[in-house]
C-alpha cells in the first residue's frame, strides 16, 4: 500500500481565499533539517489591518478553513503556516515532533517574516493555538493579540492507543484508519451536534503522512500546557465550543483564569468556530483595541 500522497497545490489553496486576493507559496527554513510550507496572502482590499499569522491545527487540511479564509483574506494580510507534521514541508529525517520543537519553528517563522512590534496577530486552532501559547513568552517581538480557537491543554491518548501507536508500522496505516475514526466518532465527538467536525477529522486522517503522524502523536502525548501560561501579558481572545468534547472547553476556561488579559467566546460547535461569523468576532475584538 503506497501512502506517499502528494501535498495539495497552490491552486487548490488559493481557491479558498477571497476573490481578488493574491497568494504566494513559500518554503521557510526554520532549522537545519526542517523547512515549513507557508502561504503568504495579500488581501483583496488594501487597508491598515495587522498581519494575521495563521497556525492551523494538527494534520488539518485547508478545506476545514475555507469559510474563514474566504472572509479573513478580504481585508487582512495572512501568513498561513503549516506545522512540521504536515505533508507540505521538508523534515529530512527529523524525528522530533514535540510541541517544544514546533514552537521553535513558529518563533523562527515570525523572525523570518519580521512583522514588527504590535504589527501582527497570532491566530491558531487546536495544536496551532497550543503552540502559540507555548511560544508567547519567548517571542522577540510582541504581537498585538492572540486569537486562540480551542487550544489543547494536553493531548490525552488512552493507554491501549499508546500501545497500538508505539508498535504500529506506518506503511500499514490503511489498517488503523477505520478504528481511529470509529473511536473519534463514538467517544470523542458529538456527532448529533456537529457531524461536520467528524467529517473534517476523518478527511484529515485520510490525508495525513503516517510516518510523521506516528512521531507526532508519540511526541505530544506527554505534554501539558499549564506551566507555559503564567506570565503571558498579551491580550487573548479564546474561542471555544461548549459542544466540542474533543477539545475539552472546560480546559480552555481554566486557561483564562491564568492569563489576565483574556476573554472567552463560546460559539457552541467546532463548525461555528470555523465559520465566517468567527472572523466577525475577531474583527470586533481587534477594533476594541484590546
Amino acid at each position: 500500500m503506497n501512502n506517499k500522497k502528494q501535498p495539495y497545490t497552490l491552486k487548490y489553496f488559493s481557491a479558498f481565499c477571497a476573490e481578488g486576493s493574491a497568494v504566494k507559496e513559500e518554503l521557510v527554513r526554520v532549522s537545519e533539517r526542517v523547512s515549513l510550507r507557508a502561504f503568504k496572502i495579500k488581501p483583496a482590499q488594501e487597508n491598515n489591518n495587522p498581519l494575521i499569522i495563521f497556525v492551523p491545527g494538527w494534520i488539518t487540511q485547508p478545506v476545514s478553513w475555507k469559510n474563514v479564509l474566504a472572509e479573513i483574506t478580504k481585508d487582512f494580510p495572512v501568513i498561513y503556516v503549516e506545522t512540521r507534521e504536515k505533508r507540505g514541508g521538508l523534515t529530512k529525517g527529523e524525528k522530533d515532533f514535540s510541541i517544544y520543537a514546533m514552537s521553535e519553528d513558529l518563533i523562527n517563522v515570525i523572525k523570518y517574516y519580521n512583522p514588527g512590534q504590535g504589527g501582527f496577530v497570532l491566530f491558531g486552532s487546536s495544536l496551532g493555538a497550543s503552540l502559540i501559547l507555548h511560544s508567547a513568552k519567548n517571542l522577540s517581538v510582541k504581537p498585538k493579540a492572540l486569537v486562540l480557537i480551542a487550544p489543547n491543554a494536553e493531548f490525552k491518548v488512552p493507554f491501549f492507543w499508546k500501545m497500538i501507536i508505539t508498535f504500529f508500522y506506518p506503511p500499514l496505516y490503511f489498517l488503523i484508519k477505520p478504528p481511529v475514526k470509529w473511536y473519534l466518532r463514538k467517544f470523542r465527538m458529538n456527532i448529533e451536534k456537529d457531524r461536520a467536525q467528524y467529517e473534517k477529522y476523518a478527511n484529515a486522517i485520510d490525508a495525513a503522512d503516517p510516518w510523521k503522524l506516528k512521531r507526532a502523536v508519540m511526541s505530544l502525548w506527554k505534554y501539558k500546557i499549564w506551566n507555559s501560561l503564567k506570565g503571558i501579558d498579551i491580550p487573548c481572545l479564546f474561542i471555544g465550543g461548549s459542544h466540542d468534547k474533543l477539545h475539552e472547553p472546560e480546559s480552555t476556561k481554566l486557561m483564562i483564569d491564568i492569563i489576565p488579559e483574556s476573554v472567552y467566546l463560546d460559539m457552541k460547535t467546532n463548525s461555528a468556530t470555523h465559520s465566517k461569523e468567527m472572523v466577525y468576532h475577531l474583527r470586533e475584538f481587534l477594533q476594541q483595541g484590546r
